[in-house]
C-alpha cells in the first residue's frame, strides 16, 4: 500500500462548524500534513447504485496559522467510495434516521475500505443506550416515557436530571430539584415533540467540579479534559459554556476505561469519547467525539498524531 492514503471525511459542512475547536478539522489537518489525500462529503451526498457505494465528493484543502483555520472545497465529482482507504464517519448527532441511513449504506463498503468508527456498531451503540451495557459503572438511571415510572424515580432520588435519549451538546437537559414544580410541563413538552423515551438519572453533585471527557484510542485512554459548568448552569458541555480545564486520570477513571476497553476494540469503535462525573460514567460517544484541540492546548498531547499512527499501522498490517 502507498504511504499516501486516500481519506474521505463524512461530516457536516465546514462552514457550519467552529473550526477553532473542531476535532474533525484537527484530524483532517494532520492527515493533510502527512501528505494523505483528504476529501469531503456530506450525508446527503451518499449514493447507493446497483450495490455500489458512491458519493458526490470533493477534495479538501485546509490551512491553519495564527489561530486562523481555513478550508477550500475543490470541484465535486461522483466517485466510488471503495477507491478510498479510509472513510472517517464524523457526522455530528442528532442520532436520527439520516444518521442511521448513512450507517446502513457505509456498511456495504468492501472490507478493503476502513470505516472509522465501524458503522454497524455505531448504529447499534447510541451514546445513552450503549453506556447501559456497563450499568454497574453508571449513576442510577431510568429510560422511559411512563409518567408514573418517572415520578416514582423522582420520589426515590429527589434530585434528578432529565434529557432526550438521542440529544447532543447538552441540548434539552433539565436539572429537576426536589422543590421544582415544572416536571409535568417538561414531560408534556418532550412528549409533544416525539415518541422517544427519555433518560432520567440521579443528579450527581460532583458535576459542579466538572464533567471529565476522556478520549480512548483503540480502547486505551490517550488524553482528557475536565469541563466545568459555568455559574448557574448544571450542564458542562462546551457547546453551552462549559470551561475546559487541565485534568488527570484517577484510579477510578482508569478502572472505568479498562472495564469498557475490550468491548470497544471488539466492536471496531477505535475512536471514542467517554464522559465521567465523579465516580460514574454517563455517556460513551462513538459518533463524533470531540475534545482533541482542547486537550492539545492544555496538555500538549497531539491525539490527532496518535490517531493517524494507529490507522497507518492498522492498514499496513492488514495488507
Amino acid at each position: 500500500m502507498s504511504s499516501n492514503l486516500k481519506i474521505a471525511f463524512l461530516m457536516d459542512p465546514l462552514e457550519t462548524l467552529d473550526l477553532k475547536g473542531d476535532t474533525t478539522f484537527a484530524l483532517a489537518l494532520e492527515a493533510q500534513r502527512r501528505k494523505h489525500q483528504i476529501s469531503f462529503f456530506k450525508p446527503e451526498d451518499l449514493i447507493y447504485s446497483d450495490n455500489n457505494i458512491l458519493a458526490n465528493i470533493c477534495k479538501l484543502e485546509l490551512s491553519s496559522s495564527d489561530n486562523l483555520d481555513e478550508f477550500k472545497y475543490h470541484d465535486t465529482f461522483i466517485k466510488p467510495l471503495s477507491e478510498y482507504d479510509v472513510i472517517m464517519m464524523r457526522q455530528d448527532p442528532p442520532f436520527n434516521m439520516a444518521y442511521i441511513s448513512a450507517t446502513h449504506i457505509l456498511e456495504k463498503l468492501p472490507t478493503s475500505t476502513l470505516v472509522v468508527n465501524n458503522p454497524y456498531e455505531v448504529r447499534n451503540s447510541p451514546e445513552k443506550i450503549f453506556v447501559t451495557n456497563f450499568s454497574h459503572l453508571m449513576p442510577k438511571t431510568l429510560i422511559s416515557r411512563n409518567v408514573n415510572a418517572i415520578k416514582e424515580f423522582r420520589k426515590k432520588f429527589k434530585d434528578i436530571i432529565i434529557k432526550p435519549l438521542y440529544g447532543n451538546g447538552g441540548q434539552g437537559v433539565f436539572h429537576i430539584v426536589p422543590e421544582d414544580e415544572n416536571l409535568n410541563s417538561i414531560l408534556e413538552m418532550f412528549f409533544s415533540q416525539n415518541k422517544e423515551p427519555l433518560m432520567i438519572q440521579e443528579y450527581l453533585k460532583d458535576v459542579r467540579n466538572g464533567d471529565k471527557r476522556i478520549i480512548l484510542l483503540n480502547g486505551e485512554p490517550v488524553g482528557a479534559i475536565n469541563r466545568v459548568p459555568k455559574l448557574g448552569e448544571s450542564r458542562s458541555n462546551m457547546h453551552v459554556g462549559g470551561k475546559p480545564e487541565k485534568t488527570e486520570l484517577t484510579e477510578r477513571d482508569k478502572f472505568i476505561c479498562n472495564e469498557i476497553s475490550h468491548s470497544l476494540v471488539k466492536k471496531g469503535l477505535y475512536f471514542v469519547g467517554i464522559d465521567i462525573i465523579g465516580d460514574y460514567i454517563t455517556e460513551i460517544n462513538v459518533t463524533s467525539p470531540t475534545g482533541l484541540r482542547e486537550i492539545k492546548n492544555l496538555d500538549s498531547i497531539a491525539i490527532e498524531e496518535m490517531f493517524w499512527d494507529f490507522i497507518e499501522n492498522k492498514l499496513k498490517f492488514k495488507t
